[in-house]
């Protein structure tokens, strides 16, 4: 029986977060640069040559749109991913897999007061890597905790 645990919850309102804030300042951007006389009067000297503050304005919703374009394409790539524990090997949502006898160990000491734990495993080339897992990432974790801890026990 495989063990799933997706995308936090917690990962993917950040995301929606950031992407409602980047949009939220380029339209408060573009509407001091380009709509808001007022504005544009005070920041434009006698010859009619803006200052910074307006030039920014004008210039910033084009790089916080596309910076909202971006987080949104990474959001809509990563939502569906899941972590997946079943009977012979551990699936990391990136494409990683971790199989149960390359596991050397699993400290878990800071997993119920900050929420992640970490493991250390050999990968194809004999080398010891350490891969943390926290539940800020992953929702369900103490369940795939529990079935990785029994797995190589």
């Amino acid at each position: 029986m495989a063990i799933e645990a997706p995308v936090s919850k917690y990962k993917k309102t950040n995301f929606k977060i950031y992407i409602i804030v980047c949009v939220g300042l380029a339209a408060w951007f573009a509407y001091d640069g380009y709509f808001n006389e007022n504005f544009r009067k005070n920041h434009t000297d006698a010859d009619g040559k803006p200052d910074s503050t307006l030039v920014f304005n004008q210039h910033a919703p084009y790089y916080l749109g596309g910076a909202a374009l971006v987080l949104a394409a990474y959001f809509w790539a990563i939502k569906d991913r899941k972590l997946v524990a079943d009977e012979n090997e551990l699936r990391i949502g990136g494409g990683d897999t971790i199989k149960y006898d390359a596991i050397e160990s699993i400290d878990k000491t800071r997993f119920a007061n900050k929420g992640y734990f970490v493991i250390a495993y050999k990968d194809e080339r004999g080398k010891t890597v350490h891969k943390e897992l926290s539940d800020r990432n992953w929702d369900h974790l103490a369940v795939v905790l529990d079935h990785l801890v029994a797995k190589i026990s």
